[in-house]
This record gives structure tokens, sequence and C-alpha cells, in this order.
């Protein structure tokens, strides 16, 4: 397992319930599962966010037979069957296996990235761009995805006090969503207080887009320079964690090329799911059961079985500006809202997710880190 974040983490909790067919070792850069989804919710509420997304690996029931490796990829040697992976300490080891499943994911430098890091370094780079957000009387948020909107609404909530203002290309953001999604979440922007401006078009520098900066923000669809005290761009154009992957197995964009049942064409044995597999235009595995569906066709393959292929959505669906107040708002691909409760909340959480989805989750002991 190449890879352990929101879609490695289901798919390896999956194939550690088959001891006896598959001996599964999981490799990633961070000491325990890191989720890079909600920023707005890890900005405005960390404790919140930290409950669900940020889980160290021994706290998972079904990984206390699996191996897990704390380190980098650096090379695939597809002939030879092996990784190559780089630890902290600069060492390096090679690992064999019979079947490699990426799930390398993306980064984009907002909580998103390939580096080694430990709990230390992880909680300095979360501290400072909390405490930056916070501290900051005004906050530009550019772009038009579920990132950006969820951001706005996320900081206009928890900081009730400062300047919130949602900046995004089009004559409405969220275009890959149902016409209806934009309008409730228009409605509830407003009601926190975030400004609304549409057709503006940001200017910037590919490496702004990787971290929280200082205003002014500018335009290249004419409009004036406005100032603010800090300014983040969620505006998508994030790149795969693919550099250790041969030219052979990625497209023209980087991204690890896949069949429908999410092989890797010409590659015996190479699967991929998550963002970082080019199923379609939106690479929608990371959603839509992709790692159901890769468990089930690794299976199937061992045991000589029929697989199954994958059909991508057009549309978007799900959260978009995650809890407001008690309430989060799930949206379906037809634009209908469904609204669940604190208390359907807590249920999904704690037995859905948890039990049926990872396994099982043991609690913190007092005293351990965030991720511990």
């Amino acid at each position: 397992m190449a890879g352990l974040g929101d879609t490695g983490i289901q798919v390896i909790a999956a194939l550690a319930r088959h001891r006896r067919l598959l001996d599964v070792v999981g490799i990633s850069p961070k000491p325990g599962y890191l989720s890079g989804r909600h920023l707005g919710v890890r900005l405005a509420r960390p404790t919140r966010w930290e409950e669900n997304h940020r889980i160290a690996f021994h706290r998972f029931r079904r990984l206390d037979d699996v191996r897990t490796v704390h380190g980098r990829l650096v090379a695939l040697d597809t002939r030879a069957r092996e990784v190559e992976v780089r630890h902290a300490d600069g060492s390096t080891a090679r690992h064999g296996y019979d079947i490699l499943v990426v799930c390398t994911g993306v980064r984009d430098g907002l909580g998103r990235t390939p580096s080694i890091q430990d709990d230390a370094e992880i909680d300095l780079a979360f501290d400072r761009a909390r405490a930056a957000v916070i501290a900051a009387p005004s906050l530009a948020v550019v772009g038009g995805g579920p990132t950006a909107l969820e951001s706005a609404a996320q900081i206009a909530q928890a900081c009730p006090g400062k300047r919130v203002d949602l900046y995004f290309p089009g004559e409405r953001p969220l275009v890959h969503h149902h016409e209806r999604v934009w309008d409730e979440c228009r409605r509830e922007l407003r009601r926190l207080g975030v400004g609304l401006h549409p057709g503006h078009r940001a200017e910037f520098t590919p490496g702004q887009t990787d971290r929280i900066t200082a205003g002014p923000l500018r335009f290249r669809t004419g409009q004036a320079a406005v100032p603010a005290d800090l300014v983040l761009y969620a505006v998508g154009g994030a790149r795969p964690n693919t550099e250790w992957l041969p030219s052979s197995t990625l497209d023209d964009a980087g991204f690890v090329r896949v069949d429908p049942e999410l092989r890797t064409p010409g590659h015996d044995g190479i699967w991929a799911v998550g963002d970082v597999a080019a199923t379609d235009p939106l690479r929608t595995t990371a959603r839509n059961r992709g790692a159901q569906l890769l468990v089930h066709n690794v299976l199937a393959t061992v045991r000589g079985r029929r697989t199954r292929r994958y059909t991508p959505r057009t549309r978007r669906w799900g959260t978009v500006l995650h809890e407001i107040g008690t309430v989060m708002t799930v949206f379906t691909t037809t634009g209908r809202a469904l609204h669940h409760t604190r208390a359907s909340q807590v249920f999904q959480e704690r037995f859905l997710l948890r039990r049926v989805v990872y396994g099982g989750v043991r609690p913190p002991h007092p005293g351990d880190s965030a991720s511990s």
C-alpha cells in the first residue's frame, strides 16, 4: 500500500481483514492517518477536525498485524517489483510486492504535502497556519470549489468579527455540483457575513497557492486590487504525488493511468485509486465507493474471480460548507440537501466510519498528542 491518506486508510483497513490471503505493508510519510480534507474546519476548529481526520496507526484495530513504514516513496522498479523508500534519517530501503496499490494522493501545500513529518512538525505547521488566520482582521479566500467555500464559511463562523470575502472567477462557484447546491450555500454564506465577489479571477504565482500569504489581492479580470491582511488561495491545481513512478504508468498530467477495473495498463500487479488515479476528469474514486471497488477487484484477482468496472459520476456530491452550527448538510448529485443533526453525525462518525469502515478505532490515551 503506497499512501495511507483518506482513500488509502480505507483500502488497507479492508485488505487487512484477509491476513490468510495477503501480507499487507503500508507506506506513509506521516506517522498516522492525516486527512487532506476539510481545510476550513482544520483552520477554524482544529480539535473537532482531529477527532476523525488525524489518527495514529496503532489506534486502528485492523492494523494490529499490518506493518507500517514511515517514509517517502522515491522509486519504483517494475521489473524487480520493488519500491524504494527514504526514511526520515536519510536511509533507504527496498520493499518487494506482488500487488502494489497506489493511493499517494495529491498535494497543494495547505495541509497536503508528500514530505516526511513527525507529530511535532505537523503540530507546528498546523498551529502556525491557524494562528495566522485567527489573528488577521481580514481574510480573502480565492476559489470556486468546496474547499474555498468551506474555508470562508468555517472561519466566518468561528470569528464573527473578522471580515471574510470570497472571490471566484465565474458567475457562480461549484461548477461541478448541481445548480441548487450553490443556491443554498449562497444563502448560508451571506447569513454568516461572507462577502461574495463573482467574476474575479485572481492573479497569483504557482508558489502563492501553496501557502497563506499577505495581501493585497490582485486580479486578471480588470478589477482594482483589494486590501486583505491574509489571502487563502484554494484554487485547485493540486499536483499528484507521483514523481517516484515511471512515466509509463502516468498520463500527461502525472496522474496514474488506470483501466475501468482500476489496474494500470501494461503493468501487472499495479493498481491505483483516489485523487491520484486518472479514472475520469474529476478523478472521482476518492469517493463513490472507489476504495471498496478496488478492494473487491484485488481480492477477486488473487482468487481468480471476476472483477467489476468503475462507473464515474459526472457531478460532485457530499458536504460543501460542512457543519454550520450543529447541522451538517450533505448534497446529493441532484442537488438535494440532506441535513444531519449533531446526534446523526456522532452516529455516522462513531459507528459507520470508525467501526464499519475502519473496523474499530481505539480511543487515545490521556496525555497523547493529537494523532497518538
